[in-house]
């Protein structure tokens, strides 16, 4: 960070004055530039800076935190006296320096703030042109750009001190298709903690064909088969479904508030024994990536179902302290204007065994799930409903014909228990992460998977197929 106005120790040890077990400072300067697309015409460019902090007192385990965005030593001291009057019994703590980082986040190639406006706005161009031109069918398209460089200071009542920077970029192409009475719509994303390098790998012209393709091919697919039926999930879904059905349920906050169909589960199968799920927030670029997390701690690879086992939770700083526990690095926040909680990074299911083309050939009649949609999901019981924005029949070992309207609908836990086959590949989703009104940057992953049985919402019933 540039020369600081204050000194964040004196902060600290003021918001401290009246006791408290650690108190945080959180500094940030966001930087950010959108533009989208829609109606065949630019609608909206604008470019931005957001700067704050935050400072966070726990004390017996309770949290008390507050922000300004006026960063002057006097409205900092201010802060500090808020969150401070929480407490009664007064006494002052020395805090010396133990550790201080500064890291530069992860290499970018093509950093957003040395590129061109014009640069950005041929992309959005580029994905809108290439869209429209698929097919005349196509009604809508819309196309979003979204680039942020975040420069963060955490600064701790335990002498610690760390600066880090990351660069994100974020580019979506919605496409709206339709034919008499049918209405379908495609949507891709592209995005990852790095600059615009991201088009060399994702070009915009790829990712909006994918998108135009997908709302038309579904124009003329069949109604989806209803009824219990196998369904292979493809590394291409992403991992929506170990995101949404399981992952949230393996955060420690909601674990601990019984929140959790895995509360007290530690140490127990909870899963299939081909299943290992990991939240990796070290690997380099990815959208859920960074070198710390939003408390100074460093991001880490955490095991957290074993072939099966349940062996942690993800921790910030907080529900760790309550767990007798060291923080995962899951501490996460939107903002200087959120305190910091238990998230996700990048989440998946690892690769197994099994060739992805073999799995296929293992169902004699069911679905085969290319793109996963929405849903929604009771992190209590694990129950979820999720739409499948691009799914197939398998008809005798076969990929056929694709299908519209498709749903899947069951529970978490009792899914990764019954999951018999895992293949040997890996595949990436993107999305923004909500939970208590704040959203992250996350990413998700799984191989090709079998599951056996599941109930699959359509049009018609299982002997439709």
């Amino acid at each position: 960070m540039k020369t600081l106005k204050f000194d964040p120790f004196r902060i600290i040890k003021h918001a401290m004055k009246n006791g408290g077990d650690f108190c945080d400072l959180y500094l940030e300067d966001t930087k950010t530039t959108s533009i989208s697309c829609e109606e065949d015409r630019i609608e909206r460019v604008t470019t931005g800076r957001d700067a704050g902090c935050g400072i966070r007192l726990i004390a017996s385990h309770r949290t008390y935190y507050a922000y300004t965005n006026e960063l002057t030593e006097k409205a900092l001291l201010e802060v500090a006296d808020l969150v401070a009057l929480a407490l009664r019994e007064g006494h002052t703590q020395d805090i010396a320096l133990t550790r201080k980082v500064e890291s530069s986040g992860f290499p970018v190639k093509r950093r957003p703030e040395e590129e061109p406006l014009a640069e950005k706005v041929s992309l959005v161009w580029r994905g809108n042109n290439t869209a429209r031109k698929v097919d005349r069918r196509i009604r809508q398209v819309k196309v979003n750009y979204r680039d942020s460089v975040k420069r963060s200071l955490v600064v701790n009542s335990l002498g610690e001190w760390v600066e880090d920077v990351n660069t994100y970029s974020l580019y979506t192409v919605h496409v709206v298709a339709s034919d008499g009475d049918v209405l379908q719509t495609g949507y891709e994303p592209a995005g990852g903690c790095m600059g615009l390098e991201l088009f060399e790998e994702n070009p915009p012209e790829e990712v909006a064909e994918m998108a135009a393709r997908r709302a038309v091919m579904m124009l003329t697919a069949r109604p989806a088969p209803g009824g219990r039926l196998p369904v292979v999930l493809s590394s291409s879904a992403g991992g929506t479904m170990i995101h949404e059905a399981v992952g949230h349920g393996l955060e420690a906050d909601l674990a601990q508030e019984g929140l959790s169909v895995y509360t007290g589960k530690l140490g127990t199968q909870v899963a299939s024994p081909l299943v290992t799920v990991i939240d990796d927030g070290t690997i380099p670029h990815k959208r859920g990536s960074a070198r710390f997390d939003d408390e100074g701690t460093p991001t880490q690879k955490t095991v957290l179902i074993e072939k099966g086992v349940l062996k942690s939770y993800m921790y910030d700083r907080l529900s760790a302290m309550k767990d007798g526990r060291s923080s995962t690095g899951n501490g996460r926040r939107e903002s200087y204007r959120h305190r910091p909680i238990p998230r996700m990074t990048n989440t998946m299911i690892a690769p197994g065994e099994s060739d992805p083309q073999e799995v296929v050939r293992s169902v004699e009649k069911g679905l085969f799930v290319k793109k996963m949609g929405g849903g929604q999901v009771n992190t209590v019981n694990g129950d979820f409903v999720f739409e499948v924005s691009e799914g197939y029949l398998i008809e005798k070992g076969k990929i056929g014909e694709p299908v519209r309207g498709a749903t899947l609908t069951g529970s978490g836990p009792k899914v990764i228990r019954i999951i018999d086959m895992v293949a040997n590949d890996l595949g990436f989703g993107i999305g923004t992460c909500g939970k208590d009104g704040q959203g992250v940057p996350v990413s998700d992953a799984q191989p090709t998977l079998r599951i056996p049985e599941i109930v699959v919402g359509g049009a018609v019933k299982t002997q439709g197929i």
